[in-house]
């Protein structure tokens, strides 16, 4: 799928910047993962669509083993230097991908997916491998930027990223996780809703978007109704988009 090469392509480019990316190693969700999770040390932990190894790198100190899977080779090479040199040994890398998981039936206690499936085309088809190569009682944690309920809403944030990313499939709603999941055999336990700051300019400059495209997605933005920019608490100083606010939910669900 031609989407798929879009993510290597995009994060093959970006692997570095997304290991010392602020808001990917420093976010309170990491923590809320951490502390949601109900682990005794024993467990088989794999992350999906590790990107730079942030959760594979919280988890490896309390779990007996960690997989980290990524679609992209670049993404799994940064992701290694970054776990190993913090001294994590239990770590596997493994080059595979999030709706077709290289793994069998069951063999995981706990499966951690980050900041990830909004690149994934085929949601369903992720949520069925993640179930199926979950053991039975096993945990799923989970954490995704999402849109509100509001269509208007939830289409100008979708576009915005898709401007941003061209590997950006869709964000989605809140109501579309809790309903899918429940649909494919999960239990939702708990979940928390995050307000995510993202600064402009950073977080264009972490896809290298070139400058032209930039002021249009700036201009885009300042062009928003009233309602949106209100909505997604849009900074604008001297004509120029500081920053603005997004959501994301983390969530435990388990496999029944």
């Amino acid at each position: 799928m031609d989407l798929k090469k879009d993510v290597q392509k995009q994060f093959g480019k970006s692997a570095e910047s997304y290991v010392n990316s602020t808001i990917h190693k420093d976010g309170k969700d990491l923590l809320k993962l951490l502390e949601m999770s109900s682990i005794n040390g024993e467990e088989k932990l794999l992350d999906v669509a590790t990107g730079g190894g942030h959760t594979a790198n919280a988890f490896a100190p309390y779990v007996k083993k960690v997989t980290a899977v990524d679609l992209t080779p670049e993404m799994l090479l940064a992701a290694e230097k970054f776990i190993k040199g913090n001294g994590h040994q239990n770590v596997d890398f493994v080059q595979g991908d999030a709706e077709n998981l290289p793994f069998p039936d069951e063999a995981f206690d706990i499966v951690a997916c980050r900041i990830a499936p909004h690149h994934f085309p085929n949601i369903n088809q992720f949520i069925s491998e993640v179930y199926r190569v979950l053991k039975t009682d096993g945990q799923l944690l989970l954490d995704d930027n999402v849109v509100p309920e509001d269509d208007e809403f939830d289409q100008f944030y979708n576009t915005i990223e898709k401007w941003r990313d061209y590997s950006h499939f869709r964000a989605w709603k809140k109501s579309e996780w809790l309903r899918l999941l429940e649909l494919a055999g999960f239990e939702i336990i708990e979940w928390h809703r995050f307000e995510k700051t993202f600064h402009f300019e950073p977080w264009c400059n972490r896809m290298k978007i070139t400058i032209t495209e930039k002021e249009k997605l700036a201009q885009y933005m300042k062009g928003a109704s009233e309602e949106i920019k209100a909505k997604f608490r849009v900074v604008i100083e001297e004509g120029q988009i500081i920053s603005f606010q997004g959501e994301a939910v983390v969530l435990k669900a388990m496999k029944r």
